[in-house]
């Protein structure tokens, strides 16, 4: 079982820029890969992002194509999310999870694990 962390978030205005990290431990020998889901309020969770197993891969949704970066650490077991020009609808908690194949990474429900979660709030 693989155990994550998310950490980084907190309040920011709008136009500025978090970078929020997720920790692997337990399990990490295992090929995985990882990704990124928020949730607001009163709202289903949502896609944001993924980062393949090699890290040579990655995938956005549209609503952060162009402002989100995600990248995974050498040793695999650390992801990174940086936002920039973030906007009040970015405000959510934001959860990191694992899944085993890449054509799963935008369903939540096939993830393996997550995170508990790192609130972003966007201020306007």
């Amino acid at each position: 079982q693989v155990q994550l962390a998310e950490s980084g978030g907190g309040l920011v205005q709008a136009g500025g820029s978090l970078r929020l990290s997720c920790a692997a431990s337990g399990r990490t020998s295992g090929r995985y890969h990882m990704g990124w889901f928020r949730q607001a309020p009163g709202k289903d969770r949502e896609f944001v992002g993924a980062v393949s197993w090699v890290g040579g891969a990655t995938e956005y949704a549209d609503s952060v194509k162009g402002r989100f970066t995600i990248s995974r650490d050498g040793a695999k077991n650390s992801m990174f999310l940086q936002m920039y020009s973030l906007k009040p609808e970015d405000t959510a908690v934001y959860y990191c999870g694992v899944v085993d194949l890449w054509a799963k990474v935008r369903s939540f429900e096939k993830y393996d694990a997550w995170g508990q979660g790192t609130q972003v709030t966007v201020s306007s």
